[in-house]
């Protein structure tokens, strides 16, 4: 006869290096999984005790006995379901990656992650000894293997349960976000589900670390690859899942109106729709937790009447909400009267605070000072750098004199090949686009007219700022694409370069001119300093500037294959 089987995935957003909030955390998702889901096994992300990644966090002394102190906690409130929690395990000098589980009033079982991944933005063998053993349970007389994240990826523990003939597979992870990342998840499961015979249940942990967004989207497949459940996206959630214990296999108990996605309808990637939603999405949850975690009042940005600040504001207003964001336009002899009036519009239409600041005082007074230095001397970027300049000062200022973040602007393509000033529109904490593409932010504008449209309201980013040529409005009739290739173009360039890997010879071969590519390159490898430099942003791809883009400033390395 068959028997039942209740397991919550507990998709958290915990705080790095807050073990004891951390705890309490993970009790109170404990008392709601049992009280109000009557769960059996509640399941936690990795390393939830300290939350992903604290990085040399784990290299502090007193890391052991916190941890020590933590399980102690989690032993002592005998809660009636068996707990499996992530932490970092400190065992004769040596530190794991680990998970224990929890009932009783006592740990039953610690497993050790064999798979530690070292490549992209992960760095785990920098503080982490690899296990060599599985570690296999009996829940309900289900057995049921434990692993670790990297874990799914690596054939041999998915072989190892498999062989041993378990019914279930649970991988706790903390799995960052990149635009295609759920489908890829999705197909390894299936993948592995196919594979091994195995149903497999995959939780992951939600939430912004610097520029790290953790998206959620735990999920189960069943023995056949089908996937049967899948969490939401950037939110926590208690996630309960019944399972039918069948033949020595769980398997996934599904409400009338559930959807299985099976391994042949699987998608490669997301749809252009779902792709701005969940970039919008990790965008707003980066920024908020950023803001909220490092205990910031408020924002503030300088609103120029273009699409970047006016998508910066918008995604600052829907994570945070009006009142905690102030936009502050500073306008030069060079700006034109549309980026004045086009930025009021838009403060007006979010309701946030707004302010108009020149800056012809303060670049004169700069000016005056600098005459002496510069005399004899043409004009030239110089004095364009000193307008952006003047703005970064009046809003770190602000900030300093209020406690508000300040948030810069410049999209990935203009990181990319230097067109912002060092201290300038680069001065600021945090950078929501950061790793968004000109094309994208384009995309991702219309996508926030029409979340507008559809509930009846004005455009949110007015169709004068997404219709304008772009530019930066540092000196007469500037436009972009005089001095840069126009975006769709260039943004392909530098997909192909940051995010493929590819030398000049085979971007060229993809039908790019040859001085075009190599002048696009020559900008991305001189400007390294800059971006060194720059605030973090929300990582969006597989290959944004910062933890994943790792280039020396000093190096002669010749642009070809």
């Amino acid at each position: 006869m068959a028997s039942q089987l209740t397991i919550v995935m507990a998709q958290l957003n915990l705080l790095v290096g807050d073990i004891p909030g951390n705890t309490q955390a993970i009790l109170r998702a404990a008392r709601d999984a049992v009280g109000v889901h009557n769960a059996d096994v509640v399941v936690y992300p990795e390393l939830s005790l300290t939350a992903y990644p604290a990085e040399d966090l784990l290299l502090r002394p007193s890391l052991a006995p916190r941890i020590d102190k933590a399980l102690q906690q989690l032993c002592d409130a005998d809660i009636d379901a068996h707990l499996i929690v992530g932490y970092p395990l400190t065992e004769n000098g040596q530190l794991f990656n680990a998970l224990s589980v929890i009932h009783g009033g006592r740990i039953t079982a610690t497993y050790r992650k064999q798979s530690l991944p070292n490549y992209q933005v992960f760095d785990e063998r920098r503080y982490f000894q690899a296990g060599t053993a599985p570690c296999i349970i009996d829940i309900k007389g289900l057995s049921v293997a434990l692993t670790i994240c990297e874990d799914l990826w690596d054939p041999l523990p998915i072989r190892q349960a498999s062989q041993a003939g378990v019914g279930l597979l649970i991988n706790i992870n903390a799995s960052p976000f990149h635009a295609d990342k759920l489908e890829q998840r999705q197909r390894l499961l299936a993948r592995r589900g196919l594979e091994s015979g195995t149903p497999i249940m995959y939780v992951n942990q939600i939430g912004g670390q610097d520029e790290l967004v953790f998206d959620g989207n735990s999920m189960v497949s069943d023995a056949l690859g089908n996937v049967t459940v899948v969490g939401p996206a950037f939110a926590e959630a208690l996630v309960s899942v019944d399972f039918r214990i069948e033949n020595a296999l769980a398997w996934p108990v599904l409400p009338d109106d559930s959807r299985t996605i099976s391994p042949d309808s699987l998608p490669a990637r997301p749809a252009d729709s779902d792709l701005e939603q969940r970039c919008y999405q990790a965008m707003m949850l980066g920024l908020r937790d950023y803001v909220q975690k490092n205990h910031f009042k408020s924002v503030i940005l300088g609103l120029s009447g273009g699409i970047d600040s006016a998508l910066t504001l918008a995604i600052a207003v829907d994570a945070l909400g009006a009142e905690q964001v102030t936009a502050i336009m500073m306008p030069f002899t060079y700006t034109s009267d549309l980026s004045v009036r086009l930025a009021a519009v838009q403060a007006e239409r979010l309701g946030v605070s707004y302010d108009v600041i020149p800056i012809t005082d303060c670049y004169q007074a700069f000016a005056g000072a600098l005459a002496g230095q510069f005399a004899g001397l043409p004009m030239d970027l110089t004095e364009q750098n000193i307008q952006a300049r003047c703005r970064g000062v009046m809003l770190m200022a602000i900030s300093n004199k209020k406690g508000a973040l300040v948030l810069t602007t410049g999209n990935k393509s203009e990181i990319a090949v230097g067109y912002s000033t060092l201290y300038g529109d680069m001065a600021g904490g945090f950078n929501a686009l950061k790793d968004v593409s000109k094309t994208l932010v384009y995309r991702l504008a219309g996508y926030r007219n029409a979340i507008a449209a559809a509930k009846g309201e004005a455009d949110v980013i007015p169709a004068g700022v997404i219709e304008r040529a772009p530019s930066a409005e540092l000196a007469p009739g500037q436009q972009d694409d005089d001095n840069l290739p126009p975006y769709d173009r260039l943004d392909q360039i530098l997909a192909l370069y940051i995010e493929a890997d590819l030398g000049a010879e085979a971007i060229i071969a993809n039908g790019f001119d040859a001085d075009e590519v190599h002048r696009v390159i020559r900008l991305v490898d001189i400007n390294e300093y800059k971006r060194r430099q720059a605030p973090i942003g929300v990582r969006l791809t597989e290959r944004a500037f910062g933890r994943d883009r790792r280039y020396p400033i000093t190096q002669g390395w010749a642009a070809g294959e």
